[in-house]
């Protein structure tokens, strides 16, 4: 069989499979071995194992779990809700303060978990109501904290990027470089569309209220400034050559349990019990994804699925942009019904060879990829970031709530045409920090 004849029956089978209700990595294992065991034998099946266990004798993949714990813990404290408190004290007096308190809050949260539902969750049971309270639509209030719990997988540290990273075997360090002004561009669009929003629809009377003094704006800051510190410590020892991403995230783990019982009086066994529990659950789902994947990537090779499909892209006479737009649609269309984690381990064996083909930076792609990744999770039929708004604020419908995160998505495709426009936004830094790659 033709091998792009057999690169679709590939892609049918396995959206036939991940559909039927299986789990993905599951999915992506039955789909494999089904078509290694028909195209290439029986005997084939037993470099199924050696494969599997093989993706995961990496070193670099010590870092999901270790990021994985420093965001539970942060997400099993007040520190969210402290963090909005202290942004709120300090902003409460700029127009439409509250709603780019809510954003900043969520940016930060972000960055320290590294998860949209924990940042969801974590600063929308306080903003949400609060925001509500002070006249702001419910549009507005959901939306802004749907929208910006999805910087969590794009503002470093990020698990989505260390999870590209090994996929496509490029540097996690550049990687998390690569999405810092992408991700702070993106909190300015959403700042900028918020009070916007706000402003036009919303009680100016009440929107303007509140009051804090020097001393209630001072007295907050001993809860938040040290995960705040950690975060700084975490990036400056990955990128001032002190420790390694892995080794990173070890220490940042630690010192965020250290803190969470120290300052939020974590001392409970069984409270850590569960911190520890979760982030397992999280991390082996995580990693079973990661090494079906590879088997799944092995099947593609072996099959000549990915070397054909990027012989063709090379043949094709099209413009490489309208490539990348097809691109795009794929993994805004593959967004909506799986998550991020399992996008980029299907399509990235797929995808890189076509757009290195097509001359685009990969370190550029994985920024333009995770945006599109973001737009996923608050967009339907899965959407979670949406379920899980609906969850802290039930009176809100989902139908407002969708309707509150739509003008985000244009939000962030503002932002990919602006990636496009200038690859720099996305580059720039981790060649200036890390020099030009070769």
């Amino acid at each position: 069989m033709d091998p792009l004849t057999l690169g679709a029956l590939v892609a049918v089978c396995t959206i036939l499979v991940l559909f039927s209700g299986v789990s993905v990595a599951l999915g992506l294992l039955i789909v494999s071995a089904g078509f290694i065991m028909v195209f290439d034998g029986m005997r084939s099946l037993e470099l199924m194992p050696e494969i599997l266990f093989g993706k995961l004798d990496n070193f670099a993949l010590l870092s999901i779990p270790m990021f994985i714990i420093m965001g539970s813990s942060i997400a099993s404290t007040r520190a969210g809700a402290d963090l909005y408190e202290a942004l709120e004290r300090w902003l409460t007096r700029v127009p439409g303060g509250l709603v780019i308190s809510n954003l900043g809050a969520c940016a930060l949260f972000a960055a320290m978990s590294g998860s949209s539902p924990a940042t969801c969750a974590a600063i929308g049971k306080m903003g949400i109501p609060e925001m509500r309270k002070r006249g702001y639509p419910d549009g507005v209030a959901a939306g802004s904290i749907a929208a910006g719990g999805t910087l969590g997988i794009l503002i470093p540290p990020s698990v989505t990027m260390i999870v590209y990273g090994i996929a496509t075997e490029q540097s996690i360090g550049r990687l998390f470089l690569a999405g810092v002004i992408p991700g702070l561009m993106l909190v300015g669009l959403f700042m900028v569309w918020s009070l916007y929003s706000t402003w036009r629809s919303g009680d100016r009377a009440l929107l303007a209220q509140g009051y804090y003094s020097w001393k209630e704006r001072f007295e907050i800051l001993p809860r938040v400034l040290p995960f705040l510190f950690i975060i700084i410590g975490v990036l400056y020892a990955m990128y001032g050559g002190v420790a390694t991403p892995s080794e990173t995230a070890a220490v940042g783990a630690l010192l965020c349990l250290l803190i969470a019982m120290v300052i939020y009086k974590l001392w409970n066994p069984r409270d850590l019990w569960v911190v520890l529990r979760d982030s397992t659950k999280e991390s082996v789902m995580i990693l079973f994804i990661i090494a079906a994947a590879g088997v799944f990537s092995y099947m593609l090779s072996s099959l000549f699925i990915t070397q054909s499909i990027a012989a063709w892209i090379g043949t094709l006479d099209v413009n490489p942009w309208v490539l990348m737009g097809a691109v795009n649609v794929f993994l805004l269309v593959a967004g909506f019904f799986l998550p991020p984690v399992a996008v980029i381990l299907m399509a990235a064996p797929i995808l890189l060879p076509i757009i290195t083909t097509a001359g685009f930076d990969p370190i550029w792609f994985a920024v333009v990829l995770t945006i599109n990744m973001e737009i996923g999770l608050i967009s339907p039929p899965v959407g979670l970031n949406l379920y899980v708004i609906n969850g802290i604020a039930p009176d809100i419908s989902l139908k407002t709530i969708l309707k509150g995160s739509l003008p985000f998505v244009a939000c962030m495709v503002i932002a990919i045409i602006l990636l496009c426009i200038f690859p720099g936004l996305a580059t720039w830094l981790p060649n200036a920090v890390m020099g030009t790659a070769i």
